[in-house]
């Protein structure tokens, strides 16, 4: 009993729950139960259509209502996804846009990399008047360049072939001064040691400056990524086969099938969503880092 109340009067007993939490509760935020409901609003708001997509797909074929509530509530049925797998070519779009988005991602981060390397650790001839151009691409919105680009894959014979989609989209101003920004970083003692010990540039490229810019290459290849999955005026122009309809073309070509109704129409919707909420869910921190990366380094 002694022992304890000595260890009581030295200070060395740990602290009571009691204590602990009083403690918590002077020192958090006085707003952030403001803040939690705040973001639970909006949060909700962003997932009830994502709901309310969910359970029109699962009624009946033909089901129409005028009653919010009967949306909800049964008959249900999944023989509507068994259709659209079967009948439509929605599986054949999905191929086609991950595709597209795999290799447009994967060969802008190689031609983004590179041209931006060699406008940071390489002297040539008219380096900043080029840089100057790529500048001047960030203010040329991508509608105003439809016309002639159309006209160049043409005359290439490109058209309705999955490289017409894709070299067009594999060139990215804004990824080039982002990298080029994150090499100059690199301090120019690595640089110069590794130049003395003899590393080529292309060493120098792949085994030093690209690995301290993963950040910035990982934000980059995921924004390029959903910006290639979700494209539709440039593969709504340049496919004319349905085979190679990507989901943002192919989509409201089979919704408008079905403009009188709902079930089917969200049925196709609810799995063309599939993928990307897949994705999301694997690659969440890596898409919040990207975001958080651009709002601070962008």
């Amino acid at each position: 009993m002694s022992n304890h109340q000595s260890a009581n009067s030295n200070g060395t007993t740990p602290v009571k729950g009691k204590n602990r939490s009083s403690f918590l509760e002077r020192n958090r935020d006085p707003l952030l139960k403001l803040k939690v409901g705040i973001g639970f609003v909006i949060a909700l708001a962003f997932i009830l259509p994502i709901i309310w997509m969910i359970f029109v797909s699962i009624k009946p074929n033909g089901f129409t209502t005028t009653d919010v509530i009967k949306w909800f509530t049964p008959p249900f049925t999944i023989s509507n996804y068994v259709d659209i797998l079967v009948d439509s070519l929605i599986i054949r779009w999905t191929f086609n846009s991950f595709i597209i988005a795999l290799i447009t991602t994967i060969l802008t981060l190689i031609i983004t990399s590179l041209a931006a390397f060699a406008f940071s650790q390489m002297k040539f001839r008219f380096k900043k008047t080029l840089f100057i151009f790529f500048l001047l691409g960030l203010m040329i919105p991508g509608e105003a360049t439809i016309i002639p680009l159309y006209e160049i894959v043409k005359s290439l014979n490109l058209i309705d072939t999955y490289a017409g989609i894709i070299l067009p989209g594999i060139a990215s101003s804004l990824g080039v001064i982002i990298l080029k920004s994150f090499f100059d970083g690199v301090p120019k003692e690595v640089i110069d040691s590794a130049i003395m010990d003899g590393c080529s540039k292309w060493k120098l490229f792949y085994k030093i400056v690209l690995p301290l810019a993963k950040p910035a290459v990982a934000a980059i290849g995921i924004f390029t990524f959903i910006g290639s999955w979700n494209n539709f005026l440039w593969p709504y122009l340049s496919i004319l086969s349905e085979d190679l309809y990507t989901l943002p073309v192919g989509i409201p070509v089979f919704n408008a099938t079905y403009s009188q109704a709902y079930v089917l129409p969200m049925t196709a919707n609810a799995i063309a969503s599939i993928p990307v909420i897949i994705a999301f869910l694997i690659f969440e921190k890596q898409i919040v880092k990207g975001i958080s990366f651009t709002g601070i380094k962008g």
